[in-house]
């Protein structure tokens, strides 16, 4: 990497970091949004290189968004739907300020949902935006998920797998436990990333953490997560962009992967025609979950390439 190094920033009375990787000088800069609540990205770094491998033609910024990674316990504390929205908007003026160039912005799930409302209100930073799974309607979301599991266990006979689906409960799911249990049941069914379960998800996870943040960051990183989603997902319940849709002055290329339980067809469908862009492409990627980027790097890539 010609550029590999990682800014430390005050944004909005807290500390927060972008590391900054480029193959050479002078690409123009793509900002990665990573999903949530309360997940850092800092220890994928080095898995969204061996996929993707962006960096050939951007300055790929990786954002840790407030109270992520071995962040303050204080940061974590002061987490909110809106405040991400408005930290990521000093993150995206300061990248333009120091780039000169106006930024893609690929928001991931929650990240998308940010980006979305975010990029709003900075269309003379942001070139375009790619938005990989965007959580658009909590209610209908859990209520698809929790239709699929039962399906699930059903179809499979499966009563180790039904009583965990019973286990867990209805929605909606405000606290960590419930959200975790959710998000194990959906790695199983290979609805997070194909063809891993949640161990094999949870191992690679705590080993990249563990050689990013080392021993002491990784615990921190995950008292902070817990942290995070104590704050939010009592306030995701309500999250809806069709009640309130984005208005952007960019273009907008949505991506979703057909596995995805999480993401309902009819989201799918009336997302893309709902939040208004002057340009507007939407496509459902065949083997490919919740993190289609992962799933299917080649794709992601070719649409940040064209974006």
């Amino acid at each position: 990497m010609a550029i590999a190094g990682t800014v430390k920033l005050g944004i909005n009375s807290s500390a927060q970091k972008v590391r900054m990787c480029a193959e050479r000088t002078g690409l123009p800069p793509l900002l990665i949004v990573q999903a949530g609540p309360g997940l850092p990205l800092l220890h994928e770094v080095r898995k969204f290189q061996r996929l993707l491998q962006l960096e050939k033609d951007f300055l790929v910024c990786y954002w840790e968004q407030r109270g992520c990674g071995n962040a303050s316990q204080q940061d974590a504390r002061n987490v909110s739907l809106l405040q991400q929205v408005e930290d990521l908007r000093a993150i995206l003026r300061w990248l333009h300020d120091e780039t000169k160039h106006k930024v893609i912005v690929l928001g991931i799930s929650l990240g998308a949902t940010i980006a979305l409302r975010a990029v709003e209100n900075e269309p003379d930073k942001v070139k375009s935006v790619i938005a990989i799974s965007p959580d658009a309607n909590t209610a209908e979301s859990d209520a698809s998920v929790y239709s699929f599991l039962q399906d699930q266990g059903a179809l499979a006979k499966d009563g180790q797998l039904s009583e965990r689906v019973k286990k867990l409960g209805r929605p909606p799911y405000t606290d960590s436990a419930a959200f975790q249990g959710r998000a194990s049941l959906l790695a199983d069914l290979g609805s997070i990333e194909r063809g891993k379960n949640f161990n094999a998800i949870l191992r690679e996870t705590l080993l990249a953490m563990i050689r990013t943040y080392g021993l002491f960051g990784t615990a921190k990183a995950l008292r902070n997560m817990n942290l995070i989603q104590r704050r939010l997902l009592p306030e995701l319940v309500s999250l809806d962009l069709f009640a309130d849709p984005p208005r952007l002055a960019v273009p907008v290329h949505y991506v979703f992967g057909e596995q995805d339980a999480l993401t309902p067809g009819t989201i799918v469908k009336r997302l893309p025609e709902t939040i208004a862009a002057p340009a507007r492409t939407a496509i459902l990627v065949p083997n490919a979950g919740h993190m289609v980027h992962f799933d299917q790097p080649q794709i992601v890539r070719s649409i940040a390439v064209s974006a």
